[in-house]
């Protein structure tokens, strides 16, 4: 009798009838475990083949993204990442805000039509060219010359502006068409709704912009330097032709002592030199200025010995 719980306990398998033995117990538990385990593996399994697409060729990526689509956890691996999505989402949709046109591009578009090399053609740069002449208060044949060569570049500059534009929008449609793509296969393994897709959009365009703003103000600064080239009403009043400018450079130092051309003498040389009176009175301000800073000030009358002066 003393014999017999020494027994029951030296073999583990014997025990107490209607009651599993300690071995099965012990069997259960690591089935269990076992079963956990490979659940896990089969995750971790899963995410390995996840993180290493991108070092594959693209057959290998293309066959390796099947074999995942295709893999039974799969189903399981998307609800949950649905499940982080939805809290991220709700943390970040306040912050979701549709962004204000840029004013510096809305400037260089206005002004890009305005010189007629934005939009359709429609003659901006002869009308640029007929307003600068209008202020110049000429329009001969060397402001007719001068005109036609303002036009031919503007013409240039358009073209090339559009040519680049084109280029521009080609390598952006290019570029989200890709990426929509992409997203719209990657929503097969992780959750991607339409309105994200539109949303990724909208931040590519926004990268983007930066290039057609830069784009936009080397044509503005180009423009504006073929405007102070040709169209500079200043500039024009100083360049006028050379038997104009001899005519005036005549008059003004035969009258050294008092180079203030009465209006009548204005009159006559404006029409003597093609110009306008305001063209000569601008001119004769301009020569005082210029000769009274590199002469220092205006010769004293020299007087003869009958009084007559020199």
């Amino acid at each position: 009798m003393d014999d017999q719980p020494r027994l029951m306990h030296s073999h583990p398998g014997v025990g107490m009838p209607g009651h599993p033995s300690l071995s099965q117990h012990m069997q259960d538990g690591t089935g269990a475990t076992e079963g956990e385990g490979g659940r896990k593996q089969d995750i971790g399994d899963i995410l390995q083949q996840i993180m290493t697409i991108t070092d594959q060729s693209l057959d290998e990526a293309q066959a390796r993204k099947h074999a995942l689509n295709c893999h039974r956890m799969k189903p399981a691996l998307f609800n949950v990442l649905c499940e982080i999505k939805e809290k991220t989402v709700l943390s970040i949709r306040g912050a979701q805000e549709e962004e204000p046109a840029d004013p510096q591009l809305m400037r260089l578009d206005n002004m890009l039509l305005a010189e007629g090399v934005a939009g359709p053609e429609k003659g901006g740069g002869s009308a640029a060219a007929a307003a600068a002449a209008a202020a110049s208060g000429g329009a001969g044949s060397d402001n007719s010359v001068e005109h036609s060569d303002y036009r031919a570049k503007l013409s240039q500059i358009r073209q090339i502006y559009h040519t680049e534009l084109e280029k521009y929008e080609q390598a952006c449609n290019e570029f989200t068409t890709h990426v929509m793509n992409l997203l719209r296969e990657q929503s097969r393994t992780r959750p991607i709704s339409p309105k994200e897709i539109e949303r990724m959009v909208g931040i590519i365009h926004r990268k983007f912009s930066s290039i057609q703003m830069q784009l936009k103000q080397s044509t503005c600064e180009a423009v504006m330097i073929l405007r102070s080239r040709f169209l500079d009403a200043r500039r024009k009043r100083r360049n006028f032709n050379k038997q104009a400018t001899e005519i005036l450079n005549e008059y003004f130092y035969s009258h050294l002592s008092n180079p203030y051309p009465s209006e009548e003498a204005k009159e006559e040389l404006a029409k003597k030199c093609g110009i306008t009176v305001s063209q000569v009175s601008n001119w004769f301000g301009n020569k005082r200025i210029r000769y009274k800073k590199n002469i220092g000030g205006y010769p004293s009358p020299c007087y003869q010995s009958d009084r007559r002066i020199q």
